[in-house]
């Protein structure tokens, strides 16, 4: 019950930091909407991305990986003690963890290399920022030595690392095109319709983000449905009341990637077979986070 316990709190605190993006484009975004559309966004809204979204993707990526399975067994997998449908989870793991390894690895370097970000730590991130013409180079690399690994345990494991491949370059492609449409509807008077698809649309792929992370910290489906869930309607909180408060953390998002490093390590070593206990997740993403806290706190102070 403990490490349940623990498992979920890192989970929440994953999500609600790792979302702060999200949270600040929905409020730049409800702020030029009018209040019945708000209303509609911070209630229906709150239900197809907390509710829906994030409770459908843990099950959907589950069967994406276990084909063998009816929808039912693995809508009930959950909570089911059927040997088989067990059995079947349990040999997809590693395919599933080096997908979502590879995507959060990505997902890092992409960060690390091209997107501009306060410097948390300035030497390293400042030079990674020059050299910035190497991402494409380096995730090719880390692609082709992650899959021809994971080609020597199994095919599947193999076409596992190049799904987490494209599922970056899918999402980052939604990612980039949600930043430019923000700028057109911040200056734009579009109707608060077309501003409500796109608060959904970039809600729903941010949440992929978390939802794969989610499956560093355990494979359990109710754990992330909770984790998720409560880090959800933590990020809505925020969109609501403390967003320009939150902003003022400058060094948030970067304890959010360092953590999804690890993460993304952890997922990849577990696809391998390598034992990493079960609390190595939370407490990294506890530590991570913590620090960065810490820090963007201390300049407020200085300021």
């Amino acid at each position: 019950m403990l490490a349940a316990i623990f498992t979920v709190l890192g989970l929440i605190l994953f999500e609600a930091v790792s979302s702060v993006d999200n949270a600040i484009i929905n409020a730049e975004v409800l702020g030029t909407m009018s209040q019945r559309a708000r209303r509609w966004f911070l209630t229906w809204g709150m239900f197809i991305a907390v509710f829906l979204v994030r409770g459908v993707l843990p099950f959907a990526i589950i069967w994406a990986f276990n084909s063998s399975l009816s929808i039912g067994q693995v809508l009930s997998a959950a909570w089911s003690s059927d040997p088989l449908v067990q059995e079947s989870i349990q040999k997809s793991a590693p395919i599933l963890l080096v997908a979502g390894g590879v995507f959060l690895l990505f997902l890092f370097l992409h960060w690390l290399f091209l997107e501009d970000k306060n410097l948390g730590l300035p030497r390293a991130e400042k030079y990674f920022m020059k050299k910035g013409v190497w991402f494409y180079a380096m995730v090719s690399i880390l692609l082709a030595i992650i899959s021809w690994f994971a080609l020597q345990e199994s095919t599947l494991m193999g076409f596992g690392a190049i799904v987490g491949s494209s599922l970056f370059f899918i999402t980052h492609g939604f990612k980039q095109n949600a930043e430019e449409q923000e700028k057109k509807l911040l200056g734009s008077a579009q109707s608060d319709l077309s501003k409500l698809f796109f608060l959904e649309i970039i809600d729903t792929t941010f949440s992929i983000d978390g939802v794969l992370g989610a499956f560093a910290f355990t494979l359990s489906v109710p754990l992330i449905l909770i984790g998720n869930g409560f880090g959800a309607l933590l990020v809505r909180e925020l969109t609501l009341r403390n967003i320009e408060r939150i902003k003022k953390y400058a060094y948030l998002k970067n304890g959010a990637m360092y953590s999804i490093l690890v993460l993304g390590v952890v997922m990849v070593m577990h696809s391998f077979g390598a034992h990493i206990p079960e609390y190595v997740s939370p407490l990294s993403t506890f530590i991570i986070i913590g620090y960065f806290f810490w820090k963007s706190k201390l300049e407020l102070k200085l300021a």
